[in-house]
This record gives structure tokens, C-alpha cells and sequence, in this order.
């Protein structure tokens, strides 16, 4: 929906909180999209932006309490339970099933019947208590990135498929630049990223501290910087190709520690193990073609440099500016690949996956 298509009840300050804002018309020869409603970009984008970081907000806490929490509270209570039914058999027990309820700092009380007919309370100690009620938090924050990171990269191939670009060969990307207007579904999916990566950096620190906090802060301000800026200066295609490669491995590591957290600890090697693969061939490999393309191809392709009258930023400062941040983006995640290779040296050897970016408090 455009501003033009906001309905009459909806007062005109709202407008560009709930739609697209800058409709133009379509393209003479548009290269995609040519079924779409056509955008400009402004300032004004940031009001959705504003919408869309709220209703991520409201999505995750839905997810989390009414969805994850409850599914990881009642598979780990089970567990615990099955578990100390198992200790009791050696002891010649007929063991039933405990009655009690849990929550994040009370025990569990149960009954297991013996033979003879007494009954042996089951209780489910504080650290025990504790442990379950962290793993379903831990549990519930991964299962709302998992959502989002599936949803947003199948929506990005759909984008990145009505593009006439090409990862193998990102010359494409600089082919008529600068490309404006844009169509629909490019705007949308640059707006919602934009806001999940904002929304990522204000939450950062309401969840438990983590060992590379720091390394996280920084590449969610060099993301956000990057996206703000290639937005504004029109650097779109690369930015798109950039987030659908991103979100490619980000699906598979909140499923690994999901698994994790409820105890299936093969399927979390054998998902680790498929993170581990699409990083390196995503971030290492096909990421590094595209810097080298913004480096190499834009000032080699781009026949005019720096005409902003006609939406063209590239400038000699535009180009280090841009290839510093994403050379350090890609400095950040070989810090990360380290720790991930570490990682899959405990699963090797039978130790099993565990995040080396965990919180600090221990496990």
C-alpha cells in the first residue's frame, strides 16, 4: 500500500507510518519489476522504519512467550522428568508421573510409585530449576531469529530473483546505474531489513551479556551504516544481493543452538555442521566476490561520477568510505569464522557443539 492508497480515516501525519512513501510512475523501460508500483526514496522512509521496529517488537514477544517458551518449558520438564524415572528403576522402581508444576526459580514436586506401594516425592532442586528455565529463555530468544531469518531470506531470493543480477558474475550489479526509482518489493524488503537490524542493536543489551558483545555492537552499526547510506545513494542491487547472503547461514545457527537448548544434541551437530558450510561459502567466498565487484567493477563500469542531480554518488570518498566498511564487516566475521572453526573442532572430536559466542554466565 502507497500513500495514495491510504484510507480517508487515517490522518495525514500517519499516512507514512503505515505506507509506502514517494509513489512515482512506472519506469520507461524498467529491468524488473515491471508489474510493480515504482518509489522514490526520502526521509519520510523512516517512519516505516519506525512501524516496522514496532511491530518486530510486538512479533517477538508473541513468539517468545506464547510459542517458544511454553514448547521448550514443556519438552525440557519432560526430560527431567523421564530422567529421574530412569535413575529410579535400578532400584526396583514402578515409577508414575510427577504432578507438580515449574517455573524459573521454584522445584518440581512428583510421585514415583514403588513396588510396594509407597511413594517416593520427586524434586526438581534449584540449579536444576534454574538451568531448564534458562534454556527455555535461550530457547525462545533463538526460535524468533530463526522465524525471521527464514522468512526474510526467501522473501530476499524472491527479490534478488526479479533483479537482473547475478552473484557469480556482479558486474551486473553496476548496469544502468543509478537505479531509481524503485520497485516495490526492493523498498519494502530495504525498509524491513533496515528496522530488524535497529531493532537487533536496541535489544542487544537487554539480553545476557555475551562474549563478543562488542564484536556485535560493531557489525550491527557497520550493517546499519551500510544500509542507511547504499539506500540514500542508491546503491540498492549490491545492498540486496549483500542481505539475501547474510541471511542465507543466519537461518541455520539459531537452529542449531534451538536444538541445543532442548537436548537434541546430534541434530545440533549435524544443523552446526550445515551452518558452518553455507558461512564459509556465503561470507568468505561469494561476499568477497561482491567487495571486490563495489571496489573493482563500480568505478571501472559507472560511466559519470558523483552527479547527485541524477542520483549518482559514486565519488572517489563514496568509494573508500564504502569499501572500508565492508572490508571491516568482512574482518568481523573472519573473528567469527575463528570461533566457529573451534566450535567444529569439539564436534569432530565428540565434544559437541557449543557456542563459542554464548553468554558469559556458564552454562
Amino acid at each position: 500500500m502507497n500513500t495514495f492508497q491510504a484510507p480517508e480515516y487515517l490522518p495525514s501525519f500517519l499516512v507514512p507510518f503505515f505506507t509506502l512513501s514517494y509513489p512515482t510512475s512506472l519506469p520507461v523501460d524498467p529491468d524488473s519489476f515491471h508489474d510493480s508500483q515504482y518509489y522514490n526514496t526520502g526521509i519520510l522512509d523512516g517512519c516505516l522504519i519506525i512501524s516496522f521496529i514496532a511491530v518486530m517488537a510486538l512479533l517477538r514477544d508473541i513468539t517468545r512467550i506464547y510459542l517458544m517458551e511454553p514448547f521448550a518449558k514443556w519438552k525440557l520438564t519432560r526430560d527431567w522428568q523421564r530422567s529421574q524415572q530412569e535413575k529410579l528403576k535400578p532400584n526396583g522402581a514402578a515409577v508414575g508421573v510427577p504432578n507438580g508444576s515449574m517455573n524459573g526459580s521454584s522445584a518440581q514436586n512428583g510421585h514415583a510409585s514403588h513396588g510396594n506401594g509407597d511413594h517416593v516425592e520427586l524434586k526438581m532442586s534449584k540449579r536444576d530449576a534454574r538451568k531448564i528455565h534458562r534454556s527455555m529463555l535461550r530457547f525462545a530468544e533463538q526460535g524468533w531469529s530463526f522465524i525471521y531469518y527464514s522468512i526474510n531470506f526467501l522473501y530476499g531470493v524472491y527479490v534478488n530473483h526479479g533483479l537482473p543480477t547475478r552473484v557469480l558474475h556482479p558486474t551486473d550489479l553496476w548496469l544502468n546505474y543509478p537505479h531509481i526509482p524503485l520497485a516495490g518489493p526492493v523498498k519494502f524488503y530495504y525498509l524491513t531489513q533496515t528496522a530488524f537490524y535497529l531493532h537487533q542493536a536496541l535489544i542487544l543489551n537487554a539480553e545476557a551479556r555475551r562474549k563478543d558483545h562488542v564484536q556485535m555492537m560493531a557489525h550491527h552499526i557497520i550493517t546499519i551504516i551500510l544500509m542507511v547510506s547504499s539506500y540514500a545513494y542508491n546503491f540498492t542491487r549490491i545492498g540486496c544481493l549483500i542481505m539475501v547472503l547474510m541471511d542465507c547461514c543466519d537461518i541455520f545457527l539459531p537452529l542449531a543452538k534451538m536444538l541445543r537448548y532442548i537436548a537434541y544434541y546430534t541434530l545440533c551437530d549435524l544443523t552446526f555442521i550445515v551452518f558452518l558450510i553455507s558461512w564459509f561459502v556465503t561470507r568468505h567466498v561469494l561476499f568477497v566476490i561482491v567487495i571486490k565487484s563495489f571496489c573493482v567493477d563500480s568505478i571501472h563500469l559507472v560511466s559519470e561520477m558523483w552527479a547527485p542531480e541524477r542520483g549518482n554518488y559514486i565519488s572517489d570518498l563514496t568509494h573508500k568510505a564504502f569499501s572500508v566498511l565492508l572490508v571491516s564487516l568482512q574482518i568481523l566475521q573472519i573473528i567469527w569464522f575463528g570461533m566457529i572453526c573451534r566450535v567444529a573442532y569439539r564436534v569432530l572430536t565428540g565434544q559437541g557443539a557449543s557456542d563459542d559466542r554464548s553468554d558469559e554466565e556458564e552454562e
